[in-house]
This record gives C-alpha cells, sequence and structure tokens, in this order.
C-alpha cells in the first residue's frame, strides 16, 4: 500500500462514515498521508480528522475515533491510533509497509530519470501529469514560498545556500539567495571553517562544511579523504556504491530486484522511511546537516544489512533474494539522491 493507496483508503474512510450518518461533511478531494511527525507513530500518519473537525461541528479528536474503525477494517492495516489533538497514524503489516516504501523509492527514481530527459518510460514526451509519482521525499509542503537566504560573504555560508536551495526545492519552494556585508540583518550565518577547504577537492570541502550543525566549527582536516569506517562520507559513498555492485552482481546471477517482505531489515526500512522527514527537516531549519547525518544512518544500517543480499555458495535466487535486492537498490537510490542534494557526487564505483 503506497501513500497514495493509502491517501484513497482514507477517504473511503469518511465516506463510509459519512454513508452511515456518523459524519455529516462533504467528503474531501485529498487527504493528505505523510510519515509521522514528532510525537507519533506507526508508519503513516494523516491530520484529516483536524481537517474535518468545524465542517462535522465536532472535536477532532471524536472525529477520529469515528474514523478509525473505518480504517482499522481495511486489509493490509494493523492497527490505528490516535496521538495529539486527533491525528490518526496508521500501522502497516510489516510486509506490506516495505514494499509499498520500496516501491515508492524506486518508483519515484524512474519518474525523475523520465522527467529529467522529457521522456516517459516509453519514449513518449512526458506530461507531468500529477499522478505520475514524484522523487521520494519530495513534498508539496513549501509550495508557493519564496525563502530569502540572506548571507555573508563566506566559503561555508555559500556552500549551505547552494545547497538549501535544492533542499528547499523539493518541498515546492524556492530559496534566492542575497549576499549582504557586514552588519546587515542575516538569515543564515554558519560558524566559518577555520581555513580554506579547498585543498580537500569538492566533494570532502563540501561534506566537511555541511556536515556539522551550523553553530559547530568544521574541521578542516585529512580524515575526510580516509577510505576507512571512520570517515562518514567514505561509508555514505561506499554503501551507495555497495548497492550498485549488488545490481551488477544480481544480474550476473540472473535475476533483479522485486519488492518483496524482507525480515531482519527493520533498521534499513526505519531509516529508509524517515529519509522525508529528515528532507523536509533539513528545508524548514536551513540545515542540510539534518540530511547528511541521515544519510550515514542509512549507510550505516544498509553496510550492516547488504550480506544477506546475494545468494550464498550454491544456493539459488529466491524470492527472499529478489526482496533484499529491490531494497538495497532503494537505499542506494536515497543515498545517491541526498548526496546529490548536497552537491556531491555518488560514484557506482569506490
Amino acid at each position: 500500500m503506497t501513500p497514495v493507496e493509502l491517501s484513497r483508503t482514507v477517504l473511503r474512510a469518511v465516506r463510509c462514515a459519512v454513508d452511515e450518518g456518523e459524519l455529516s461533511v462533504a467528503v474531501p478531494v485529498r487527504a493528505v498521508v505523510t510519515p509521522p511527525g514528532p510525537g507519533g507513530c506507526g508508519d503513516y500518519a494523516t491530520n484529516i480528522a483536524l481537517q474535518l473537525a468545524r465542517p462535522a461541528g465536532r472535536p477532532p479528536r471524536q472525529v477520529a475515533e469515528i474514523l478509525r474503525p473505518h480504517l482499522s477494517r481495511t486489509a493490509g492495516v494493523a492497527g490505528v491510533e490516535i496521538t495529539g489533538p486527533g491525528f490518526l497514524n496508521i500501522h502497516l503489516e510489516a510486509a506490506i509497509a516495505t514494499i509499498a516504501l520500496v516501491r515508492e523509492i524506486l518508483d519515484g527514481h524512474a519518474n525523475g530519470h523520465a522527467i529529467d530527459s522529457g521522456h516517459d518510460s516509453r519514449g513518449s514526451h512526458s506530461s507531468h501529469e500529477s499522478h505520475t509519482p514524484t522523487p521520494y521525499g519530495h513534498t508539496p509542503t513549501l509550495t508557493g514560498q519564496v525563502i530569502p537566504l540572506r548571507i555573508p560573504y563566506d566559503i561555508r555560508a555559500e556552500v549551505v545556500a547552494d545547497s538549501l536551495v535544492r533542499i528547499v526545492a523539493t518541498q515546492g519552494g524556492r530559496a534566492e539567495v542575497d549576499h549582504v556585508r557586514a552588519g546587515e540583518a542575516l538569515s543564515l550565518r554558519p560558524v566559518p571553517a577555520p581555513e580554506d577547504p579547498a585543498p580537500l577537492g569538492a566533494d570532502a570541502a563540501r561534506w566537511a562544511l555541511l556536515h556539522p550543525a551550523a553553530h559547530d566549527r568544521p574541521r578542516i582536516t585529512a580524515d575526510h579523504l580516509a577510505q576507512r569506517e571512520s570517515n562518514p562520507l567514505f561509508r555514505v559513498r561506499y554503501a551507495h556504491a555497495r548497492a550498485r555492485a549488488l545490481t551488477r552482481s544480481a544480474a550476473r546471477l540472473g535475476f533483479h530486484g522485486e519488492p518483496g517482505d524482507v525480515p531482519g531489515a527493520e533498521v534499513l526500512v526505519r531509516e529508509l522511511a524517515g529519509y522525508p522527514h529528515a528532507l523536509s527537516a533539513a528545508a524548514a531549519q536551513h540545515a542540510p546537516d539534518r540530511l547528511a547525518r541521515h544519510l550515514v544512518a542509512i549507510a550505516d544500517a544498509f553496510l550492516a544489512f547488504q550480506h544477506t543480499v546475494l545468494p550464498l555458495g550454491d544456493e539459488k535466487p529466491s524470492a527472499a533474494h529478489r526482496a533484499r535486492l529491490a531494497l538495497a537498490e532503494a537505499a542506494g537510490t536515497v543515498l545517491a539522491g541526498g548526496l546529490s542534494l548536497l552537491g556531491i557526487s555518488a560514484p557506482d564505483y569506490l
């Protein structure tokens, strides 16, 4: 069940409640379904009860209580909880949640390629219709908003602002960068680097400036170039390269990825599911470090999981291997996308 399908499920629950006389409202055209925010739980959450409370003439939690049993009876839904003022938090059956997540990531990636080339997967011109999948983690949260970034003439501020332009765009907004002189008001002023990061090379220099929080002084050291586990940038790029290598190895063995249940991959699934929240938080808080640190968490979870993907010895590829490969490919896709937003390359070979 993808978020789009779940949105339709929420609307069906509203329609059922209206048909049974439990609510007297017009059924909305759209129900927003997102990963749970702070204080939430489950796989997805919706604010539909808050949206309907005023037209229904009822408190939001009461509307949520009316909708909860209709949602709970849906195939694939393991449970529904109410949190805060009336958010409905939906728990999906584990296998269904994993399949939906992997499909959403891979479908969004495929659509992103089609849009970039101006053609859909059949080679015809893309019409950018609203029903086509958007890249994973992209939302309309900031649609129509212009975010002014007033920065000093400083290399770290320049790099942070450059990344934020792309990150804000993933949420539908537009960031406009404007340089100001000493004494003028700033909207973005990270602690400057202690020295010129250029000798590290473009990728390591950007990581050195973006990975620490804005209030932390960045370290401009050769550690960022080390190809070892103690280097977070290496782990992220290595995890992406390993995901691509698994796809190549699977092709040689004659199988491909196919979304399915992946027992034992709960940590990786959780980190991938948290990527949209990390992206929206990075945009809202003007903090690309939120994205950088989340990429490290995904990479670490993937590197602990990767050894289970390919068949061992004389073992034949099975549905389990195909499901693990699809999850690995989803992880590689998210890592590549996140690094691109930071302006850092994601090589297929490392």
